[in-house]
This record gives C-alpha cells, structure tokens and sequence, in this order.
C-alpha cells in the first residue's frame, strides 16, 4: 500500500499498538495509527486556540487564498485520496472519486463565502446613535466525524470554521483516521498553520468527546453521528452552552406515487439506497409506493438490483463493496431476518452476510410497525411498503423521531407543493435521488439535529453577531 499522502502522514503511523485500520473489503491490516489521549488533546485545543488570533486578523481574502490552495491540492491528489477512502472504508473507487470532489467543493465554496460574513446598518430608535452588527468568529472549535465520508464530513466542518477565522481540532472515526490525517497534512502544505487545525485520532472516543464539551477555550462542538450520542453530547455541552451542530440519525422515506416517472423513480431508489452501500446518513430507509404501481415499480426495480455487482471496491466493476465491518453486515442481517420472519417476502438479494459483505436487497409485504422500518437501517436493503393515497403516504412519511431526508417523485404540479410542504424533514428532493451539494442548507429537524452544513448557512454556524451601539452621534 503506497501513496503520496499516505506517505506524508508517516509520522502519525506506528509499527504496533494504537489505532488499527483494516481494509473491511479483506480485513487486512492497512495501518497502525497513534491514538491520543485526554492530555495531549487538550494541550492541542489550548495551541490551536493560541494560535487562532494571528489568523483571525487575516483578512478574509488571504484566508480565501490559503483555502484556494487546500483545494486545488485535495483534487491534484484526488486519485490517492480516493484509494485511502476505499481502502479503509469499503466505498467503490468510483464513488470514492466522487467523494473527493465533492468534499473538495466545500473548501472553494467556503473560500469565497467567507468574504461575504456581512454585518448590517440597521436603523436606529434615537437621532443621537446608530445600530450595527458585526460577525465574527465564535473562537476555537472542535468537531466529530463519521466513516462513512471520512474526507467530506470533514470538510464541510472545517473550511467554514477556517473561513470564519476559527481555529478547529477535529476528531475522525477510529475506522477512517488515514484520509482525515492525509487531508490535514495537504492543508498544511497549503499554508494552514500547524496548530490551527489539528485532526487527533483517538481511540478514547467517549472520553474526548466529553473533553470537547467541557474544556474553557471551546466555543463550538459540531458531531456528525448517531442520535443516541448526540443526545449524550448535547447533555454534556449544556453545562459550559457550547454551541451545537448536530447532524443525526436518519429514516428517510422514498415515496412514489401513482403519476411518477417510474423509470426514474427506480433510478432514483438505486442512487439513493445503494450508494454506499446504503451506509449513508440520507440514505432512503423506507420506499413508499403507490398501491397502483406496486407491482410495476417493484419488477423494474428488482431487475436493476440484480444487475448490481458487489465486491472489493478497488475493482473499478464494482457497485457495492462491503460494509464498514462484519459487525454491520450481521446486525443488517439480522434485521432482515427478523423481518421475514414477521411475513416479509425476499424478491432480490438474501438475508445472509458474508463477512462485511450484505447482497442489494429488495423485500415486499413491508409493515410501518417493522424495526427494519423504525431503525435506521444503515445497510443496502431495501422495504418496499405500499400506501393507497397522498394522505397515508404522508403520515407513513411522518411517523418517526427523525426528519433529516426525504425524496418523493410525482409529476402533479400541485401534489409536489402539497408534500413537499407537509413533510417534516430538513431536506426533500423531488424527483431526484441525490440532494447534497455545498451550495445548498444541510441539516434535519426533530432528532435527526439541528445547524446547517454549506450554503451561507454553513459560515454562519462559525460566526456570532455582535450587536454595536454608536451614540453621540447628532449634536
């Protein structure tokens, strides 16, 4: 295993002890990583809020311009970044390239943003002042972040925080640390100063996230991750109020209704339950189909999951690789076992795991009431549950904790308003299967979180405003 950015985070990897990183496609060992402790992460967060001033000072345009080069570095090393990803998180190369770019976009995105952190002249209650506001950096932030994108999740957190003029100490998933180490030191060479982003790999996660909520110099925590510990976390915080970004667990329904596009509803379904192997967190976990089109749009998308073929994502062939270990493959396992016991019926893929290895699933004769469809599934099956009409498919839609995705497709011009305005969710795409870009708002409602990642919304989780009365103006 050989790379330019593997071999520049030389110095984070060890022959023995720490971290270990294995390749979930095989389970070969790809790394020893060092894994820090409560100490040295907290002297980290005390050099990095030191550091934070000198580039708070820095004018917006010359922050733009070191991010500028963060960016074209991170898609000059797109191919070895994309083989870190697939080889210590299972994704397909091709969706691994993808991710890159993707990820990438954030740091241009927020490169330019952060010249438009605008303030406001408001009009005042006396000719004797004037009212303004600023925006300014919240300080020194920290960050958790999953595996499932272990370069993107990262740079949606940390190009706005650097943009902003924050400092940020960033913790990545134990399964993932190799592409956040690479994505640091490239930030570095950038121009980023060394104690001003840090990515600390640790294998004390609930110990460091305490830490992250509780040390003075941190104004900001944002965690990417499950709802359970993201309620822990948000319990923890309330003590000092750090702020919160907090982007949760999922259920997103994927409704077809009766005068849809059926060919492109099923293409849809594909991009959004099988990417990734449906490990991702806006992932469709429930698809809702129109009684009158049950049948037709189950056999349409039966014969496109066959066609999907599984394996090492290293092969260029492959649709689905594996899932981030054999613990998951089992666990979405036994959820569909227990589904099928309960009258489910097997129309593609199977019920069995081969070690982190889960075949694209398909099941019919679906029930709302099913743990298959009140968990997050987190795995390539996919439930197919029947409604009769608009209403029942909108309370199906509706009756969960979360609220982060959801996707409809329709060619009513008025049935399109009409759900879209009465589902209860962060995001809704209609007809489409992919919602994320850097230029829109990301984030649920109700448990799935709270915050917004990219768009303007994203560099306005970094700044405060300040609020500025000038009195003594008028003689």
């Amino acid at each position: 295993m050989t790379s330019y950015v593997l071999a520049q985070i030389s110095d984070s990897l060890s022959d023995s002890g720490g971290i270990a990183v294995y390749n979930p496609a095989n389970g070969r060992l790809l790394a020893n990583v060092h894994s820090h402790d409560r100490e040295e992460i907290s002297s980290i967060i005390d050099r990095a809020d030191a550091a934070r001033p000198a580039w708070q000072k820095l004018t917006a345009q010359e922050r733009a311009n070191i991010l500028r080069r963060w960016h074209s570095s991170i898609l000059r090393h797109l191919e070895d970044l994309a083989d870190l990803i697939t080889w210590e998180s299972g994704k397909p190369l091709r969706e691994a390239k993808g991710e890159v770019a993707y990820g990438a976009a954030y740091v241009e995105w927020f490169a330019e943003e952060g010249k438009r952190a605008y303030g406001e002249v408001i009009p005042g209650f006396s000719a004797r002042s004037r009212i303004l506001t600023l925006r300014q950096a919240v300080g020194t932030c920290a960050a958790i972040t999953p595996w499932n994108f272990p370069l993107a999740m990262i740079t949606r957190k940390v190009a706005p925080a650097l943009a902003a003029g924050c400092a940020i100490v960033l913790k990545p998933a134990e399964a993932t640390p190799l592409t956040a180490l690479a994505l640091e030191k490239l930030a570095h060479l950038a121009g980023v100063p060394a104690n001003l982003f840090r990515v600390v790999p640790t294998a004390e996660a609930a110990e460091i996230g305490s830490l992250f909520c509780s040390h003075p110099l941190v104004r900001k925590l944002s965690f990417t991750g499950s709802t359970r510990v993201g309620k822990i976390l948000m319990a923890q915080a309330a003590q000092q109020v750090t702020r919160l970004s907090l982007e949760l667990g999922g259920n997103a329904p994927f409704i077809v209704f009766d005068d849809a596009d059926l060919d492109a509803a099923v293409e849809g379904a594909l991009q959004s339950k099988f990417r990734n192997a449906g490990q991702t967190c806006v992932c469709t976990n429930r698809l809702l189909v129109q009684d009158t089109i049950h049948d037709a749009f189950v056999e349409r998308l039966v014969a496109r999951v066959e066609q999907l073929r599984m394996g090492d994502g290293t092969n260029p062939e492959v649709d689905l690789g594996p899932l981030i270990d054999a613990r998951e493959a089992e666990r979405v396992a036994m959820l569909t076992q227990e589904a099928v016991s309960g009258g489910c019926v097997v129309r593609a893929g199977g019920t069995e795991a081969e070690g982190a290895f889960y075949p694209a699933t398909v099941l019919t004769g679906v029930t709302s009431d099913m743990p298959l469809v009140r968990d997050e599934i987190f795995g390539p099956v996919a439930p197919i549950i029947s409604f009769s009409d608009e209403a029942e498919a909108v309370r199906i839609a509706n009756d969960t904790i979360y609220g982060l995705a959801a996707y409809f497709y329709s060619r009513d011009i008025g049935r399109i308003w009409r759900v879209l305005e009465a589902l209860e969710y962060g995001m809704v795409a209609v007809n489409e299967g992919i919602l994320s870009s850097e230029t829109a708002p990301f984030g649920g409602v109700k448990q799935s979180g709270m915050g917004r990642e990219g768009a303007s919304h994203g560099l306005n989780e970094y700044l405060d405003i300040k609020y500025g009365l000038l009195g003594g103006i008028a003689a």
